[in-house]
């Protein structure tokens, strides 16, 4: 039974859904006066495609703050009780996916994913990064690296005893997978490009 009532749940999926909408990867890019990061590789505004315009620092930038947005949604509604949180938080994972700024169109999720586990869980986190990196260091594929990496943390945070927050991730990777359609079809057919590789 929720101990929040639904009014105060919508308001914390509200707050970080406006503030996971923020569309770091596309403001940086133009206060950098790199243009619009859409008319580029994928078309969105994730920090892997804030790294196609060669400038590394930008799109480390980018990946910092599309963490913390959703990191700050959690630890702001968290004062309110853990239930608001997780709704903060999903709010904050959602409004990157759907900005409202940018006609609904935004990134893959996956560093407001981590920003948002961060806020929960230190420990998913740290696993969150040490499979990305192994996964990462033998196949070359960022695309792969997060995804078994999504995979890991749900089932990570339930032995940890957090099983609402597991169910949170759980329902989060599944998006997380849905988004990455077009890359797990060119993982299969052998077109998917890895990191590092040039075009």
């Amino acid at each position: 039974m929720l101990e929040a009532g639904l009014p105060a749940l919508a308001a914390a999926l509200l707050f970080g859904y406006l503030l996971g909408s923020i569309p770091f990867g596309l403001i940086l890019t133009r206060l950098a006066g790199l243009g619009d990061v859409r008319s580029i590789g994928s078309g969105n505004i994730g920090a892997t495609n804030v790294l196609r315009t060669g400038n590394k620092k930008l799109a480390a930038a980018t990946l910092l703050l599309d963490a913390l947005k959703g990191t700050a949604a959690v630890l702001i509604a968290w004062h309110w009780g853990r239930e608001l949180a997780l709704a903060a938080g999903f709010g904050a994972f959602l409004g990157h996916l759907y900005p409202v700024w940018i006609g609904f169109k935004g990134g893959k999720g996956v560093a407001t994913y981590l920003g948002v586990l961060i806020g929960f869980a230190w420990q998913g986190a740290l696993v969150f990064a040490l499979v990305w990196l192994a996964v990462a260091f033998v196949t070359r594929y960022s695309s792969l690296s997060a995804l078994i990496a999504t995979v890991a943390v749900p089932i990570v945070l339930y032995f940890l005893g957090l099983r609402d927050v597991a169910l949170l991730f759980a329902i989060m990777s599944v998006i997380i997978f849905i988004k990455h359609r077009a890359n797990i079809s060119r993982l299969l057919n052998g077109t998917e490009g890895k990191i590092g590789a040039k075009g």
